[in-house]
C-alpha cells in the first residue's frame, strides 16, 4: 500500500511585469496556508516519507514551509518537469520514488494537479477543482511505486486551507 498526497502550491504573489512566472514567490496568505496545511497533515498522521516539488519558487516555498510545519526531517527533492506539467508527469514522478518510501507528497501546479488526481482514481480531470494550497490524499494498493498506473488509487481526503482551520 502506498499513500499519495498531491498539493497545489499556496497562493503566490502577482509578480512584477518584468518577473517570470517561474520566479513568483508566495504571498503572505500563501505562507500562512502552507504552514496551516503542513500542520493539518501532521494532525492527520499523514506525514509522508518523501517530499517532491516543482522547481518553481512558489511550489518549492510551499513544500519547504509545509514540511517544516509537519516536522518532516528529510531532504526535499525538486523535479523540473513538474513546472507546467500535465498529469502524466506527476504520475511519472511518483513512479520514480524510492522503494523505501511508503508515502509521498508532490507539490506543484494547476491544471496538472487536477489531471493527476483524475488519472490516479480514474475520474475526469474536470471532476477536481483544486484551490491554491489544497491537498488531495490517495491510497494505492501497490507494492512498488513503478507499478503505479492510472486508476490504481482511491481518493481518501481533500483538504482545503480554509477548511482545515478547525483541525
Amino acid at each position: 500500500m502506498k499513500s499519495i498526497l498531491l498539493m497545489r502550491h499556496a497562493k503566490s504573489e502577482t509578480g512584477a511585469p518584468d518577473q517570470s512566472d517561474f520566479d513568483r514567490a508566495l504571498a503572505p496568505r500563501g505562507r500562512h496556508d502552507a504552514e496551516r496545511m503542513g500542520k493539518a497533515i501532521a494532525k492527520l498522521d499523514a506525514v509522508p516519507d518523501a517530499v517532491v516539488s516543482s522547481t518553481a519558487v512558489r511550489a518549492k516555498e510551499t513544500a519547504e514551509i509545509a514540511s517544516q510545519a509537519m516536522r518532516w526531517k528529510g531532504a526535499l527533492k525538486t523535479v523540473s518537469r513538474l513546472y507546467n506539467a500535465d498529469g502524466d508527469a506527476w504520475l511519472q514522478t511518483l513512479r520514480e520514488l524510492p522503494a523505501s518510501a511508503s508515502s509521498a507528497i508532490v507539490v506543484a501546479h494547476s491544471p496538472g494537479i487536477e489531471e493527476a488526481a483524475g488519472l490516479l482514481c480514474g475520474a475526469p480531470s474536470r471532476a477536481f477543482d483544486v484551490p491554491t494550497g489544497a491537498v488531495l490524499l490517495f491510497a494505492a494498493e501497490i507494492d512498488r511505486w513503478n507499478e503505479l498506473r492510472p486508476g490504481d488509487a482511491v481518493l481518501e481526503g481533500f483538504l482545503r486551507p480554509k477548511a482545515v482551520a478547525a483541525l
